[in-house]
């Protein structure tokens, strides 16, 4: 499901015209993509930040309505922040065509707790939290949803156990996604003891009296 966000063409460019938009409470930004022309873009910052907040960045479908009523959809590629304030700097837009494959990253979720952490003292590891898959726009899922609930101690979730309509997984199929196992505990190092004290006799050190010879 697309989400919409406001957008209007720029016509200045430079640091200092980009600092006078962020003053004004605009964010500068682009849109590219497949072929088509680099369009310079300015978005409200409020409006920004409050879609940023509710959205998976990386494959969320924007519906971007720009100037004259016409709109375009779009993926958020790259989102630049000020390296010390809490600061929008610049936004890239994808753009994209309904009929056109895309490749994406999409984020894993697991549900549940799993028989083997529940039953059997186990643990639930976690290894891959986002995958690479290849489809339509219309298609782009919002995760990927793992139930994890029959797992036992030894079992795991692979990528090639995961099927998802009308979309390609990228990922070697033999990659773990989460998995359970036995929990681990490291063992304490041993004292270090002298043969002295292994056989339980008092281990004596001497002292050099005066007038002995040094060696």
């Amino acid at each position: 499901m697309a989400v919409t966000l406001n957008a209007r063409a720029r016509s200045t460019f430079g640091k200092n015209a980009n600092r006078k938009l962020r003053s004004a409470g605009l964010v500068p930004a682009v849109i590219y993509g497949h072929g088509d022309e680099t369009r310079p873009l300015q978005i409200a910052i409020n409006e920004l930040e409050r879609l940023l907040s509710s959205i998976s960045m990386g494959n969320t479908l924007i519906d971007l309505q720009l100037d004259g009523g016409k709109s375009t959809s779009a993926l958020i590629r790259e989102v630049q922040y000020h390296a010390v304030k809490p600061m929008i700097l610049h936004v890239d837009f994808l753009q994209v065509h309904a009929g056109e494959k895309i490749h994406l990253t999409v984020p894993v979720r697991t549900h549940g707790t799993p028989r083997g952490v529940r039953d059997e003292g186990g643990v639930l590891q976690e290894v891959l939290h986002a995958v690479e898959v290849e489809c339509l726009p219309r298609d782009i899922p919002e995760a990927i949803d793992i139930d994890v609930e029959n797992l036992g101690i030894g079992d795991a979730v692979h990528v090639r156990d995961v099927e998802i309509p009308n979309v390609r997984i990228l990922n070697d199929g033999d990659l773990t996604i989460a998995s359970v196992t036995q929990p681990t505990t490291e063992a304490l190092p041993e004292a270090e003891v002298s043969d002295a004290e292994a056989e339980g006799e008092p281990e004596v050190i001497r002292g050099r009296k005066e007038g002995d010879e040094e060696e």
